[in-house]
């Protein structure tokens, strides 16, 4: 016997409550899981009242995420339509129900891995990020991660059949093929479905902005700040599709207006224009970008820190410090991925907002070590990296750049002094200890002077060394720093090759890293910590250069002209960095943080966080290593105005220098 339903169970407007409530509770859950598996960021910090408080503020970033994946459910369940005149409605919406919402599951399920490599939720970026590597290449690290995180691949499918087996097409959790029945009249339906519909637009456009007012702008992924008490935090009160969605089209570089453009290059210029008398010195350059090379994990620089007796995972760098190299104590990447790393090291340009290589901008004339020395000083300019060519737009970029050459798992395949693929690491690249050997032969071939770099590889996710090694290397407390200690290993063997060839006493190397990864000390898990890499100079013909600078505050930005002074450089060219060596100039650090949508700016003994607008919070951070106290209200006035004009000046020029294509010197310059 069929039962009389009432307006209320048999409407469609209460099946769809109960299937965004679903949603609501499996965003939840992705948020418990992303605390359990990032606890370590958060343990020591994070009170039950507090976690509370951010769960609660998720849940206003969850609603617009919800209402954008699920625009077509609503419409489909408010239209003034009855599914027993339209019963194709019930199976194509639950469909389309489950299958939108598992995608945004997955997404928020692989940020919880993603996240401490980034410090922050994946952005729209991520696309891009991604779009050279081939589909081989992407099934095979995909496939790694859900073998290496099966878990979470299984509880993902849980997810998707609660979806499917939840779905309510009517408010009593029929089979949706008589939603009008009974007392339920067709014209109450109608009039029932019409009301929902209007009254869902307005409602759903509040929500997805963030208010109902016309003062309130809306909802963006800098809000999160106002809930947390550190940035960190920010991964927990976001979710993945909510990222994606707001930086959708988003054009990163706008030109703030902080002062007239005479002021701003009265303060700080990055037109260089030597006036050294001293002829050019045609040195070879070697530059090696390490991954992941955070200064956590190198002994050298934690001798203090965490006791005399720390060894850390880099014997063969920590005696090359030593022996004979220049290094600082306050040394700073530009960002936090790789791609933010070449820009920087390699042609002096920060990142701020995105990274240069995801955005327009990336189709900027630009110029960089390799340009300068190669088209100005007739220096032959090589790039190298051990992953499949093209892979992570490194090829694009350093051909951008003026690299000449570019040597990639082809050309190392090619060489009949390699064994090709048999050195394949599986996942990225070649293993570092061969393709820094490939390296060094290589530049053996070339004619002097030369400039060269090296991106390496193997100290990357999914963390594993070549199995001839197993048991080797000491294994730490992450699974990254066996790979450190291999990549040390390669690197010892490389200049062991090098220091044989002619051309070695000849060279000066500089040694840094692309971003810091998997910071364990709270020392380094500071914002400013997650930027702390090395920056080494080494010329072994040189003895002169060698020293450990406990002051100068330095970023890779500053690798450029550094290299280009040393050399005694005689053409203008644009740098946003300076000579570490030049101790006319004050030394700073110049930064994004992308879990705080802001800036950090270090300089002298204060490092002061900028929203844009104004400073939010400065820390004395040579005597507060962990940023816990705030003393913006304290410290001296003609200190903090001299350093906010200074870093809006950098900031408006390097907008300005961006969105104007102006990257290169001009004649008139």
């Amino acid at each position: 016997m069929k039962r009389n339903l009432s307006p209320l169970s048999s409407s469609p407007v209460l099946a769809l409550l109960w299937n965004l409530l679903v949603v609501y509770i499996a965003y939840t859950v992705c948020r418990i899981v992303f605390l359990a598996l990032n606890w370590s960021l958060y343990s020591g910090t994070l009170t039950l009242s507090h976690g509370l408080e951010l769960f609660g503020a998720g849940l206003l970033f969850d609603t617009p995420a919800i209402l954008y994946t699920n625009a077509i459910i609503l419409l489909m369940f408010l239209l003034p339509l009855h599914w027993k005149e339209h019963p194709a409605f019930y199976r194509v919406a639950r469909w389309i129900y489950t299958i939108v919402n598992s995608i945004a599951v997955y997404m928020n399920l692989m940020d919880c891995v993603y996240f401490p490599f980034t410090g922050k939720r994946t952005t729209a970026s991520v696309f891009a990020e991604f779009s050279n590597e081939s589909t081989g290449e992407m099934m095979k690290i995909f496939g790694g991660q859900f073998l290496s995180h099966w878990y979470l691949v299984l509880l993902a499918a849980l997810v998707t059949w609660a979806f499917w087996k939840l779905f309510r097409p009517r408010g009593d959790g029929g089979n949706g093929e008589n939603g009008i029945n009974g007392k339920f009249g067709v014209s109450k339906y109608y009039i029932m479905q019409v009301v929902s519909l209007l009254l869902a637009i307005p409602l759903c456009i509040g929500a997805i902005r963030g208010g109902f007012t016309k003062a309130t702008r809306p909802i963006t992924i800098s809000n999160a700040n106002q809930y947390v008490n550190r940035p960190a935090e920010t991964g927990i009160v976001l979710n993945t599709p909510f990222s994606i969605f707001r930086t959708l089209k988003k054009t990163p570089f706008v030109v703030p207006n902080y002062m007239s453009d005479e002021e701003a290059t009265a303060l700080y210029t990055p037109l260089h224009q030597p006036n050294d008398s001293t002829a050019f010195t045609p040195r070879n350059v070697v530059v090696l970008i390490l991954e992941s090379y955070s200064k956590q994990h190198i002994g050298f620089y934690n001798k203090t820190l965490r006791g005399g007796t720390y060894k850390g995972f880099t014997p063969f760098l920590d005696s090359l410090i030593t022996a004979g190299a220049m290094t600082y104590k306050y040394s700073y990447a530009n960002g936090r991925k790789s791609i933010e790393g070449m820009p920087s090291v390699l042609s002096s340009l920060p990142n701020f907002v995105e990274p240069l290589f995801l955005t327009p901008a990336s189709l900027n004339a630009m110029s960089g070590l390799a340009r300068e020395l190669g088209e100005n000083k007739g220096y032959a300019t090589a790039f190298f990296h051990g992953a499949q060519n093209g892979s992570m737009g490194f090829q694009a970029f350093a051909r951008a750049t003026g690299f000449q050459r570019y040597y990639g798992r082809n050309e190392f395949n090619d060489d009949p002094n390699f064994n090709g693929d048999e050195d394949f690491d599986g996942t990225w690249a070649i293993w570092d200890e061969e393709f820094f050997q490939f390296f060094a032969q290589q530049m053996g071939k070339m004619q002097q002077p030369f400039m060269t770099a090296l991106f390496s590889a193997s100290s990357h996710d999914p963390f594993v060394v070549p199995e001839k090694y197993n048991g080797r290397f000491p294994q730490g407390e992450r699974p990254l720093q066996q790979c450190i200690a291999y990549t040390d290993y390669a690197l010892k063997r490389f200049f062991e090759t090098a220091s044989r060839q002619p051309w070695f006493n000849n060279t000066l190397f500089v040694i840094t890293a692309d971003h810091v990864s998997q910071q364990i000390d709270p020392f380094y898990c500071t914002s400013l910590g997650n930027f702390s890499v090395p920056i080494i100079l080494y010329a072994p013909g040189d003895p002169s250069l060698h020293g450990y600078d406990e002051e100068r505050v330095v970023e890779q930005i500053d690798i450029m002209p550094t290299v280009l002074s040393y050399l005694h450089y005689d053409k203008p060219y644009i740098a946003f960095g300076n000579d570490m060596m030049n101790q006319q100039q004050d030394g700073f650090a110049l930064h994004w943080l992308p879990e705080a949508s802001s800036y950090e700016f270090v300089m002298g003994d204060y490092a002061l966080q900028f929203d844009g607008k104004q400073v939010t919070s400065a820390y004395a951070f040579r005597t507060d290593s962990t940023f816990t106290h705030n003393v913006l209200g304290t410290m001296p006035p003609a200190t903090l105005d001299h350093m906010q004009r200074m870093m809006k000046s950098i900031i408006q020029q390097y907008m300005q220098r961006m969105t104007t294509d102006n990257l290169v010197v001009k004649p008139q310059q």
